[in-house]
């Protein structure tokens, strides 16, 4: 287990050159973004189907694998639900310690096959920090439980809000970590903070030796409130962000690189921080949880309430606008569909009739 609180050595930012201009609209990629892959883009087809309704409060899916069962976390509650094979929901158990607060509580989920076991990665807000704990996933589908907490990462500050959440390993093994600034935004600047950063660690919360800075968690830095983190298929990572007042951002994320909160906000153009591929007004996104599904990123919107299709270009279109209401995160389904969760039971939606709901829906090539 690796704290928080130790000082980290000063991280030199990567420079970037991109030069994308803010907009009403989403921006067209900068001279900077990466060449498409040559996949098909895709998007959504059909009418989605219900999966899973009557959740309350859910943030995360993770996805045990085809023909496995599908664990849900419950943000306020800390519980951890079961989707069974048979689409069965039940409960695997509570996370203890989860000290829902705003935005806080239970959040990203994540699993690691080692060995002879199956370890489930679960971030959560306490009463005293964010941390990120693992439990063993004991025994079968349809009748799974949690064993004790293992403490991975603690001591990360906390807020009603800005509190990131989301945990995935990465194509190196690695597990990658979005933390919020926690409402104090000098923080996303500050070597010594863990807040504000995407961070890269070992499945024990060890700084693997290839990070940008010896000894240091940070991969990289000058972030709000970044809650998706997605991989394509040559393994570059791209993250989805929070912004304040104007932008919410997609961003291509390159190792000890500097994305410029709370000194931009968007495409500011700045020598020194690297500009979004993508960026949103705020009513239009609020992005939260990030899938690649064949080819295309799919982005899950909160307030926007829509689910946005994103190419690695950075060019973009929007599905379901104000269908579902608010989309909390969203995942690869089976036979290449697509995974939403709704969330609005969170406090800040209006609640439909079954909600909150895991939804699934088809995917075509686009054209």
């Amino acid at each position: 287990m690796r704290r928080a609180s130790i000082a980290t050595a000063a991280l030199t930012a990567a420079v970037l050159l991109a030069g994308c201009t803010a907009a009403r609209q989403p921006v067209p990629p900068s001279p900077g973004a990466p060449a498409t892959t040559g996949a098909q883009a895709m998007r959504p087809v059909g009418t989605p189907t219900v999966i899973a309704s009557g959740l309350e409060a859910p943030w995360s899916i993770l996805r045990l694998g085809d023909g496995d069962s599908t664990l849900i976390s419950e943000r306020d509650s800390g519980v951890i639900m079961e989707l069974t094979p048979e689409g069965r929901l039940r409960q695997a158990g509570t996370v203890p310690g989860v000290a829902a607060s705003g935005e806080g509580g239970l959040l990203g989920l994540e699993s690691l096959a080692a060995d002879d076991r199956t370890l489930v990665y679960a971030h959560l807000t306490t009463d005293s920090d964010n941390r990120i704990v693992r439990m063993r996933l004991e025994g079968r589908p349809g009748s799974y439980s949690l064993g004790s907490p293992e403490a991975v990462l603690t001591g990360l500050a906390k807020a009603g809000n800005h509190d990131g959440g989301r945990i995935k390993f990465g194509p190196d093994g690695m597990l990658y970590a979005t933390v919020g600034d926690a409402g104090v935004s000098d923080r996303a600047q500050d070597p010594h903070s863990l807040n504000g950063k995407i961070l890269r660690m070992t499945p024990t919360g060890e700084a693997p030796e290839d990070n940008p800075t010896a000894g240091s968690l940070v991969y990289s830095l000058g972030h709000r409130n970044p809650q998706g983190l997605a991989w394509n298929e040559d393994g570059t990572l791209f993250a989805a962000e929070f912004g304040q007042d104007t932008w919410d951002e997609f961003n291509l994320i390159s190792a000890g690189s500097d994305y410029g909160w709370p000194l931009v906000e968007g495409a500011g153009g700045r020598k020194g921080f690297v500009d979004p591929l993508a960026q949103w007004p705020t009513a239009d996104a609020s992005p939260s949880g990030l899938a690649y599904v064949r080819g295309t990123f799919f982005m899950a919107s909160l307030r926007g309430e829509r689910l946005w299709a994103v190419q690695p270009d950075g060019t973009s279109t929007p599905y379901f606008d104000g269908e579902f209401g608010r989309i909390r995160d969203v995942a690869e389904g089976p036979d290449g569909t697509l995974w939403m969760l709704t969330g609005n039971t969170d406090g800040r939606g209006d609640p439909m009739a079954g909600d909150d709901r895991l939804l699934q829906v088809g995917l075509e090539p686009v054209g």
